[in-house]
């Protein structure tokens, strides 16, 4: 993740939020379309003051900031775009409420100048990381061993041991972690859990947990997971990888609140092996999705 947002812009932004709407309605219909999943909202209670509200809010996307912080700097961006105030003029005392949200939206955007770049140097990275996809892709050295992965891997499809077959695909997915520089660990066990992999991707921790099983990962795989994470430091996310697919409902469930896990699937691996995406830009591609819209399993075909 990028760099974090500073306390002093955070509290700018509540202090601007607060006046620059004089009526919850009108400031719930300016965040619901400012936030890139507005079931956020519906954690707040707004029978309770405006400023104990956006305090809330804030607060709570400050906290999720990993996921959120692409909503945080939008909500400043709008806020400070905010440039008439004659819906606070028509008020009791109208005059002082506009110089007063007059006055706190001119001091956000003076903090705003250090993060409005974030958005377009995470697009410039996207775009470098293609390009670098398709000049890995031009490297015999990748090419085999994309291929040699591949081919191991279709040799496990027809394997009729799933012991076998499970450690065989662990290995398959370190050596594709290790071609895309993402720092796999081996299996290791803590507590008593056993916990597939681990890997590192953009400063972030990652549990890699993998099922190849005939039925679909159903939500209780899903919990288990997120129990896990849940004991971890804060930025630890998961990628669960099932390559028959998942539950409808495990999908449903854990699509809503702090998404902690990211889900990958058979076919997303084949286009990995396949070399039609390389694997880092897949994982932010379904990442971004999760933050900005809450869908935790993006798949292979809604991506290329």
């Amino acid at each position: 993740m990028p760099r974090k947002i500073a306390p002093a812009a955070m509290q700018a932004l509540k202090e601007a939020l607060t006046l620059v709407y004089w009526y919850k309605s009108e400031l719930r219909s300016f965040l619901s379309q400012c936030l890139s999943d507005p079931q956020v909202l519906s954690r707040l209670n707004w029978d309770d003051y405006k400023r104990n509200i956006v305090a809330t809010l804030i607060d709570y996307l400050a906290t999720n900031e990993e996921v959120y912080q692409l909503d945080l700097i939008r909500l400043m961006s709008e806020v400070c775009q905010v440039s008439n105030f004659s819906h606070l003029r028509k008020l009791e005392e109208g005059e002082k409420k506009a110089e007063e949200a007059e006055a706190a939206i001119k001091a956000l955007r003076a903090q705003l100048r250090g993060y409005q770049d974030i958005e377009q140097e995470q697009k410039q990275a996207e775009e470098r990381r293609k390009q670098a996809h398709e000049r890995l892709m031009k490297v015999n050295a990748v090419q085999q061993e994309l291929e040699s992965l591949k081919k191991e891997f279709f040799d496990l499809v027809s394997s009729e041991n799933p012991q076998q077959r499970g450690f065989n695909l662990e290995k398959i997915l370190k050596g594709l972690f290790n071609l895309f520089d993402l720092d796999p660990k081996a299996s290791f066990r803590i507590t008593g859990e056993q916990v597939d992999g681990a890997f590192s991707f953009e400063g972030t921790d990652y549990l890699l947990e993998a099922k190849w099983q005939k039925d679909l990962v159903a939500a209780k795989d899903l919990d288990g997971m997120a129990g896990k994470l849940s004991r971890k430091l804060e930025n630890t996310l998961g990628l669960f990888l099932s390559i028959n697919g998942f539950s409808e409902d495990a999908v449903k469930a854990h699509s809503s609140g702090r998404r902690l896990v990211i889900l990958m699937d058979g076919s997303d691996l084949m286009a990995v092996l396949e070399g039609r995406i390389d694997l880092v830009q897949l994982l932010l591609r379904k990442r971004r999705k999760a933050a900005e819209t809450g869908n935790i399993y993006l798949r292979i075909h809604e991506i290329l």
